[in-house]
């Protein structure tokens, strides 16, 4: 079995910076793709970022592609969310999810979940 733990969430105020945390443990982590995905009160889960095994290749949404970055550290079994320039939109609980097989943007291609961390930021 493969668990994942999400850390680093909090209460911040708009403009500041978060680096979530995802520690993973079971299974062999550098053969996972990893995403990170979000979802606010009331609304659906949405993609964030992924990243490769090795984690030279990268992916975030659009919206968010210039204040957060996805990395990985596979020595730690960790992945990471930088985030920067926080908005009040960006206010939801923060998932990491690992795929044995693929890292797309669909949460239909991660077999594996935490149980993700909040985010709450203020005006």
């Amino acid at each position: 079995q493969v668990r994942l733990v999400e850390s680093g969430g909090g209460l911040v105020q708009a403009g500041d910076s978060l680096r979530l945390s995802c520690a993973a443990a079971g299974g062999t982590f550098s053969t996972y793709g990893m995403g990170w995905f979000r979802q606010a009160s009331g609304k659906e889960r949405e993609y964030v970022a992924s990243i490769n095994q090795s984690g030279f290749v990268t992916y975030v949404t659009n919206s968010m592609n210039g204040r957060f970055t996805i990395s990985r550290d596979n020595a730690k079994n960790t992945v990471y969310l930088q985030m920067n320039s926080l908005k009040p939109d960006d206010t939801a609980v923060y998932f990491c999810a690992a795929a044995t097989s693929g890292w797309g943007v669909s949460a239909r291609a991660y077999d594996y979940w935490g149980q993700g961390t909040q985010v709450t930021v203020s005006s």
